[in-house]
């Protein structure tokens, strides 16, 4: 076996010996760069003596003297992922899959014949190197300068066709040369995050790594802001934005019309209505934003507004209330009787105060059948009345107190047109209020 190997120094060895034939191995590539997470392929063509039959072929990795190798697609470490192609020409190849940075190791193609001390092993075999890609760039690059960005490898990959990506997205318009990437005025616009790939392994993206521009401020902008009430006092407050790379820290306020400040930071309560404007700076430069007018009687005005109309909204609530309240209250009126415990005392001309008839919880009916004249309204009955018994005469002989009512409650009645008379009501309609009508004027 060792002399085996000490004579297969060469990729392609011619042996002759006792069969009178020759063995020979070729490998296309013996040293390969392959991307971590790629699919290698490694191939060649070989010869064996006529005379002997060859039985079986496979590959083996980093061969040691006096160890017969083993099959690599017994390995558990590839089994899943390698595949070994041969055909009737005698061309071979090996197909790994999802290269790992453990497959680095010399590949071999073992071939074994009828005659166990004739197997052939081609030596050396393919060298496998595995590389990741990673950007170079600057940290910082200051605006109108050039930048050069470079996908790195740790060893050399086979005509490799470099993208480049920002942000994810890649790009179409940039000068790429080999594996560079050139910006020859960079701007604000360029910076972000930068990560290169090779075609056809696109999925296999670089780590990302960031560019930062540094430039003067850009885009300055003032934004304004109330807050108060009213009562306890209105305020207008403005604040200034500003894209700037180191970030902004120092902002400057200035009134239309003035040449000296009148606030500083990035935030400026106004004291007076007018114009203002912010002036945005670093180590790069400085811009202005544009004018901001601001009137402070206006927002006064707006809370006015706003009030007013809460009052009304107010207003018009207590008034509906008021008013549903005084419906309900006639309605409930309207349903109750004319006349509620009522205490008549019915008193005659003379003085003779024995033969006062005094009648109490008097009730007045309703009306059962009209009435034998036209006029219904000036008809009272009444009815459940009690004589209550002789009376004491009054102080006085005041013909005004002929009549004395007690605990009257007046309540108001719509006129309803009465139902037709039958003898029940005809009998109880005969007690007219002639019989108790008053006589004198109300106490």
């Amino acid at each position: 076996m060792g002399s085996r190997l000490c004579n297969q120094l060469f990729h392609a060895s011619y042996v002759s010996g006792a069969f009178g034939t020759e063995w020979s191995v070729k490998y296309n590539q013996q040293e390969i760069c392959a991307l971590k997470g790629s699919t290698v392929f490694m191939n060649g063509t070989y010869t064996h003596p006529e005379r002997l039959k060859l039985k079986e072929t496979f590959w083996v990795i980093d061969p040691v003297k006096n160890v017969e190798p083993t099959d690599l697609s017994k390995n558990p470490d590839y089994s899943a992922r390698v595949e070994h192609l041969t055909d009737k020409q005698t061309h071979f190849a090996l197909k790994l899959n999802n290269v790992t940075e453990n497959d680095k190791h010399e590949y071999c193609f073992r071939l074994i014949v009828n005659v166990e001390k004739a197997n052939w092993l081609g030596y050396p075999g393919v060298k496998l190197t595995v590389t990741e890609l990673h950007v170079e760039t600057p940290e910082e690059v200051t605006e109108g300068e050039t930048a050069d960005l470079t996908c790195k490898t740790t060893c050399s990959l086979t005509d490799p066709t470099f993208i480049w990506y920002k942000n994810g997205r890649p790009l179409t318009t940039k000068t790429i040369k080999n594996n560079q990437l050139h910006l020859q005025t960079v701007s604000s616009e360029d910076a972000g995050s930068y990560s290169c790939a090779v075609r056809g392994y696109q999925h296999l993206h670089s780590t990302a790594h960031n560019l930062r521009v540094r430039y003067h401020p850009k885009n300055v902008s003032v934004s304004i802001s109330s807050s108060g009430n009213i009562l306890v006092g209105f305020s207008v407050n403005l604040s200034c934005s500003s894209d700037g790379y180191p970030p902004v820290k120092n902002y400057t306020w200035f009134k239309e019309g003035g040449t000296s400040p009148v606030g500083s930071g990035q935030n400026y309560i106004p004291l007076q209505s007018g114009s203002y404007y912010c002036e945005a700076q670093n180590q790069h430069g400085a811009q202005t934003s544009a004018l901001m007018p601001v009137d402070l009687n206006a927002g006064h005005s707006v809370i006015l507004y706003a009030a007013a109309g809460v009052g009304l909204c107010g207003v018009a609530v207590f008034l509906t209330i008021f008013f549903w309240m005084r419906r309900k209250r006639q309605t409930r009126n309207m349903n109750e009787p004319d006349y509620v415990n009522t205490r008549l005392r019915a008193k005659p001309p003379d003085e003779d105060s024995c033969n006062v008839d005094d009648y109490e919880n008097v009730t007045k009916a309703d009306l059962k059948a009209p009435p034998p004249d036209d006029d219904s309204s000036s008809v009272d009955v009444y009815e459940n009345m009690t004589k209550s018994g002789p009376r004491a005469p009054p102080p006085d002989d005041d013909p005004s107190s002929d009549i004395d009512y007690e605990n009257v409650t007046f309540v108001r009645a719509e006129k309803q047109h009465p139902p037709p008379v039958n003898s029940q009501t005809a009998d109880r309609d005969s007690r007219t209020s002639d019989d108790v009508k008053p006589q004198g004027p109300l106490k």
